[in-house]
């Protein structure tokens, strides 16, 4: 089926305030992810995976290993994970709901502890990329970062918390500080109540 641009879940200027800037988010979502939807379309265009699932073009599309994806999992898989990326930022000035508290205090011994180990894989990727907060299929919850779009769906993993490390999500607002744009995601732009919504 055709991959189509989500509206964003809120104003352009809404995470302003909360060091988003509305322009960072019109070229990110208005131009980028526009463009991965657009050149995504034209190459499963007329091909076996004209009639799939976003989810079972990017499972079926990926090649484990492989540094270089090929153009239909590359853009199918940017696309999906932006998807993600929207709704799990807000405005803010939403508790963090107490069973993902209770998770993530279990897990990684303390929520501070958590936002350190999400912050330094999301630094500590190599280029282009993401930071993953993942729950395994046996239930437990992990820090994980992938290259370039890989994400969580590649692995049998649920993505509950993705921030996105290319350069253009966070150039604008924070020029090369991308320990800095990490730290302000996980402090100020989270919706946490979303990532609560998608563990199993």
């Amino acid at each position: 089926m055709a991959f189509e641009l989500p509206d964003l879940p809120y104003a352009h200027d809404a995470l302003a305030s909360k060091g988003m800037s509305a322009e960072t988010l019109e070229y990110h979502h208005d131009l980028h992810h526009k463009a991965y939807v657009d050149n995504g379309n034209k190459l499963i265009a007329g091909t076996e995976w004209e009639s799939k699932s976003l989810e079972d073009v990017i499972k079926g599309t990926y090649q484990s290993g492989a540094v270089a994806q090929n153009g239909i999992f590359n853009n199918a898989s940017q696309h999906w994970n932006h998807s993600q990326f929207w709704e799990m930022m807000g405005p803010g000035g939403i508790a963090m709901p107490g069973a993902l508290e209770k998770a993530l205090t279990e897990s990684f011994g303390s929520v501070d502890e958590f936002k350190s180990q999400f912050a330094a894989a999301g630094a500590g990727q190599f280029g282009s990329g993401w930071a993953w907060l993942v729950q395994n299929a046996d239930g437990a919850l992990a820090v994980t970062k992938t290259e370039n779009g890989v994400n969580p769906l590649c692995f049998g993993q649920t993505a509950l918390l993705g921030c996105d490390v290319w350069e253009h999500s966070y150039y604008i607002d924070f020029r090369n500080k991308r320990p800095a744009y990490l730290d302000n995601f996980l402090n100020n732009l989270v919706n946490w109540e979303n990532v609560a919504s998608r563990m199993k």
